[in-house]
């Protein structure tokens, strides 16, 4: 294990570090490292810092790894988030690393390259899945062509690993009606998804600065009732 942390050390970009939180792995006391870097440019999205493949102030690897060494006993899990941290060459030996600690991982991707997210995920205990949309909506959002396309297959790919799992979609009005939510949920729900959390949009940083205030449609609250009644479990919250 040693080597694959030297390896990490060498080469895993962190723009920032979350201490502790109980959001980020459902159940777990968990701390989130931010990985640098992303293919796609979410019109949504309120972490443009780290859409750039190399940032201003990276943690260093080594002194993330001094950190986990302090809170073992205290934490349950790491969850890598970004950015997209399934496109970094070091994610899996650093995934490994993390396990020996005696850590569970956690791991929130949106799936921008099916071939990545398959190769880390057999050292992931549970993935936050970020569900764009339905396909024909996801290029609008990510300003990427065939990104549906990647999205959905990356879907396919976690539901048939068996790791677990919960899908996640960021909802901005401007972006959704209730209509398409809805859509979406069905079509989640048909091909076996369990969990389904609704992120609504921040009103502030967000990329698109011709993005306004997500106003909730007066049919909003009976939306969320009856997404309640398609999942084993529904979450609504802020992004």
């Amino acid at each position: 294990m040693k080597a694959c942390s030297a390896q990490a050390a060498d080469s895993l970009r962190i723009g920032g570090l979350l201490p502790m939180t109980t959001l980020d792995y459902p159940d777990h006391l968990s701390c989130v490292l931010f990985c640098q870097g992303c293919a796609w440019r979410c019109r949504y999205c309120h972490n443009p810092e780290l859409i750039a493949a190399r940032g201003k102030a990276p943690h260093d690897w080594r002194s993330v790894l001094r950190f986990l060494q302090q809170r073992q006993g205290l934490l349950d899990a790491v969850v890598f988030s970004g950015g997209e941290a399934t496109l970094q060459p070091a994610l899996p030996e650093a995934m490994q690393a993390v396990r020996s600690l005696g850590f569970k991982v956690g791991l929130h991707s949106a799936g921008i390259k099916p071939a990545a997210l398959e190769r880390v995920l057999p050292w992931c205990d549970w993935v936050g899945f970020d569900v764009k949309g339905l396909e024909d909506q996801v290029e609008l959002i990510t300003g990427t062509p065939r990104s549906g396309q990647a999205n959905w297959q990356s879907l396919r790919l976690l539901h048939d690993s068996g790791v677990d799992y919960e899908c996640r979609t960021t909802v901005h009005w401007q972006l959704f009606d209730s209509g398409a939510v809805l859509r979406l949920a069905y079509r989640l729900a048909r091909q076996g998804v369990r969990r389904f959390t609704v992120q609504l949009a921040r009103p502030a940083r967000m990329l698109d600065p011709t993005l306004g205030l997500s106003t909730a449609p007066p049919e909003a609250a009976s939306l969320w009732l009856q997404l309640h009644g398609l999942f084993e479990r529904f979450e609504l919250r802020e992004a």
